[in-house]
């Protein structure tokens, strides 16, 4: 039996974003017996328990701000290693999920050589180019990531961008590493067009079906919320803006505000989080288009699931979006009016061929990004190595 450590997700089952959603599928979706995971879980007490047939041990972790990440991540490693040690595992692999502990990695990589265990990291996005952290966390976030890089044994990138600059920045540790993609499903919503939660919705956001562009995503200025907002009030559409992200009328929030007025233009509309998986996949597929205005980072969730669903696909210019999107979707750039001279162009489209695109997108999930696609290579991978 070969046993599989999944460290880095909050853990399943999945509540939250996209490393929890890929755990969640990778076990669930698990096709050969010979392979057994366990789950680290971010929890408030030590108790173990079994999910999709895999073994989930909870991680208790005080709150201490930003750092909480790194000591989780610390503990699921540490208490990984005990389990192997006391079950005495000769066929073990360590898979950690983004870079949060390379500093810590050289002692335990040594123990993890003695022990016989493969270790293998997905070094995600560009954490350390996110805006949200202070120039010192970004400058931890490059360390850990370097140190992640000399100390892994395999890199499984799930973008093609990623894998390129990993060779190319790490070159002096030559990384081995493998390109296996995120995924998703090309399946219609379980609800229809006159459910009462998807009228009712509608309704609360004074929006109607097919009558508005759709950003879904997290709320920090790397995904252009900005840029895409100030276009949009260039244009002449009758259409609705609607966003879906975790805004609290934050700084950020505030910031944007100020910098554009944007509640002047009754177009944009700022509607909350949808949870509903359902609901918001069928808000998606009601959508004229979708904007995704993402740059950092490798293969984005959100796309995914926008092409397995909405038609007519606006992404920004940027090497990992086009890896995804290719031939099915329309491209803008960060140029002062490519944005809203898009919209203003899609709007001419005819209707058979934003049904064209539709159908690439779909196949582009089915053909390339498939959950069962992505587990079987994963499995394929763990066999191997």
């Amino acid at each position: 039996m070969l046993n599989v450590f999944l460290i880095g997700s909050k853990g399943i089952p999945a509540n939250y974003g996209g490393f929890e959603t890929f755990v969640e599928q990778l076990t669930a979706k698990k096709k050969n017996n010979n392979i057994k995971y366990h789950v680290s879980c971010l929890g408030d007490n030590d108790k173990e328990f079994e999910h999709n047939g895999a073994r989930c041990f909870n991680i208790n972790v005080p709150n201490i701000g930003s750092a909480k990440a790194v000591l989780y991540d610390l503990l699921s490693l540490r208490e990984s290693i005990k389990y192997i040690k006391k079950h005495k595992l000769t066929d073990a692999i360590i898979y950690i999920l983004a870079c949060r502990i390379g500093p810590f990695m050289s002692y335990y990589k040594k123990e993890l050589i003695k022990l016989g265990v493969t270790v293998l990291v997905n070094p995600d996005g560009h954490e350390w180019k996110r805006s949200k952290w202070s120039p010192m966390i970004r400058r931890y976030w490059k360390l850990s990531e370097s140190l992640m890089v000399k100390h892994s044994d395999i890199l499984v990138c799930d973008s093609k961008g990623i894998e390129s600059y990993i060779q190319t920045d790490y070159n002096k540790f030559s990384p081995k590493t493998t390109f296996i993609a995120y995924g998703a499903d090309v399946t219609p919503s379980i609800i229809s067009n006159d459910e009462n939660l998807l009228t009712e919705w509608y309704t609360k956001n004074n929006v109607l079906s097919n009558e508005y562009y759709l950003i879904v995503g997290r709320f920090v200025s790397e995904n252009n919320y900005e840029l895409m907002i100030r276009e949009f009030m260039k244009t002449k559409t009758k259409k609705d803006l609607v966003i879906i992200s975790n805004v609290e009328q934050n700084q950020f929030y505030q910031d944007l505000l100020t910098r554009t007025n944007f509640n002047i233009d009754p177009r944009i509309k700022f509607v909350g989080t949808v949870y509903n998986q359902e609901l918001l996949k069928k808000i998606r597929e009601n959508a004229f288009a979708y904007f995704h205005g993402h740059e950092v980072g490798g293969t984005n969730p959100s796309l995914l699931e926008a092409l397995a669903s909405t038609k007519l696909n606006l992404l920004l210019d940027v090497v990992f979006n086009n890896e995804v999107g290719e031939d099915a979707a329309v491209y803008f750039s960060k140029k002062e009016g490519s944005l809203s001279h898009l919209v203003n162009e899609v709007e001419l489209f005819s209707n058979n061929y934003i049904d064209q695109l539709g159908e690439k997108a779909k196949e582009r999930i089915n053909n390339e990004y498939s959950w069962e696609k992505i587990v079987q290579s994963y499995e394929s991978l763990f066999i191997s190595v």
